[in-house]
Parts: C-alpha cells; structure tokens; sequence
C-alpha cells in the first residue's frame, strides 16, 4: 500500500492512552480520524472526528495535516 510511506509507524493506543492523550491536548492540535465506512460513522460518532473511509485513505491522505498527530480508529 503506497500511503503507508507517508504514515509514521507507532505502537497501538488503548482507550484509556487515547482518552489521556486527547485530555492532554487541545482541541485542533491533532487529527481523530475515523476510517470507518459512512453508515457506520451516522450510526454512532465521536464528535470533532474526521470521516475518510479506509479505502479512499489513499486518494485523500492530503486531507490531513502532516503537523498534526493523526488518532485513527
């Protein structure tokens, strides 16, 4: 997959490091990326998330900022 050269590599975040890091930072200073298909975003949604479905990640990786940390679930 071509878009993961653009991606850096970290460990996976539980629950309990994800909701610590978003408490820690302020809104706007880093991306919440949910990557999930739309049906599955309206059915339930953490506010101030960013809907890019997995398979179209590729063709809109410009949609993110590469000066934010990217939180994707």
């Amino acid at each position: 997959m071509r878009w993961k050269q653009f991606l850096t590599p970290v460990s996976n975040l539980g629950p309990e490091d994800v909701r610590a890091f978003i408490d820690k930072h302020p809104e706007g200073s880093f991306t919440l990326l949910d990557v999930r298909q739309p049906a599955e975003y309206e059915d339930a949604r953490i506010p101030g998330t960013t809907l890019i479905p997995l398979p179209e990640l590729p063709d809109r990786l410009a949609e993110l900022s590469p000066e934010k940390p990217v939180i994707a679930y």
